[in-house]
């Protein structure tokens, strides 16, 4: 005689199945409790972000723009982080921004993302003396963090793709930096899909960042490149 629940025999173990309607919505319940506790910070990300996302053309002046890493190809940049430096391009061509601070990994000697990053602000028009690299950029907090704490940058537009650009704006503005994001197009290929269900597991740790705001994994002292290019 059965018990209280169905069981599925199989594989290394039994799973119990609900009998009773109770039961039934009773997992139904903690399934969707589950879901929004799951999505909650996705959600906050694009309430408190999203009207902050604007176009190369739209978006409203200020000091820097900071440029997020997105991979090197063979030593130069990805195609998606090619074209977030085309929009970094685009702004301090338009006047929209006076300095661009680029900001990736150069964890290991032979990966190297904000030179590549400054070499192709060079080739595209802007001045090297307006190019600020940071080096300890390794994820999204610490970029943010390190701008604010390391190079004193206190308002900015921010240049990402749209899967993170909210990310990006949420966590910089925990940093204390006031900012706009200009979020960039990019085909919807496998890269743009992958990015789009990686946003969705980020954002927890996103949430946890903002809300307790730890130390970048390298802080350093205080940089006067910012400024420098400011003047």
């Amino acid at each position: 005689m059965r018990g209280p629940a169905q069981r599925i025999r199989g594989g290394a173990g039994r799973i119990r199945l609900p009998r009773t309607r109770r039961g039934w919505r009773r997992t139904y319940q903690c399934v969707v409790v589950l879901t929004v506790l799951a999505l909650a910070p996705a959600t906050w990300l694009n309430a408190t972000a999203g009207p902050r996302v604007r176009s190369v053309a739209d978006a409203p002046a200020a000091p820097v723009a900071i440029v997020f890493g997105a991979g090197l190809w063979n030593g130069e940049p990805s195609p998606y982080l090619a074209h977030r430096l085309d929009a970094a391009a685009a702004l301090y061509d338009r006047g929209t921004v006076r300095a661009v601070l680029v900001t990736g990994d150069n964890s290991r000697h032979d990966y190297d993302e904000p030179d590549a990053m400054r070499a192709y602000l060079l080739r595209h028009g802007v001045p090297a003396r307006k190019i600020v690299s940071d080096y300890a950029g390794f994820d999204t907090w610490d970029s943010c963090s390190r701008a604010h704490r390391i190079f004193g940058v206190d308002r900015a537009v921010l240049v990402s793709q749209g899967f993170h650009i909210r990310r990006a704006l949420a966590l910089c503005a925990a940093a204390g930096i006031d900012s706009y994001g200009v979020g960039v197009a990019a085909r919807h290929d496998v890269t743009w899909a992958y990015g789009g269900v990686r946003e969705i597991f980020a954002a927890g740790k996103a949430a946890a960042d903002a809300l307790l705001r730890p130390d970048p994994r390298f802080l350093g002292p205080h940089e006067k490149g910012v400024a420098e290019a400011l003047r």
